[in-house]
């Protein structure tokens, strides 16, 4: 199983009444704060015609159980 590529991670430096705006939208949406910035930056993105490739989620849940052999 392949791990899935590792985010870029940068300091971002906000107004804190921008910040404090995106945590309340976060919350309605049960997103932090991040995946909230992330989600914004993307429908931007597309907005202006940029396309992006869908982002690699984890897979969540249990992984699939093992065949045992000569079962």
């Amino acid at each position: 199983m392949s791990e899935p590529p590792q985010k870029k991670a940068f300091p971002l430096r906000l107004d804190p009444a921008l910040h404090a705006a995106i945590e309340r939208v976060a919350a309605s949406d049960l997103r932090s704060v991040n995946a909230q910035i992330e989600c914004l930056l993307r429908e931007s993105l597309q907005r202006r015609g940029i396309k992006l490739t869908d982002p690699v989620r984890p897979k969540r849940g249990r992984p699939p159980k093992q065949k045992e052999d000569g079962a």
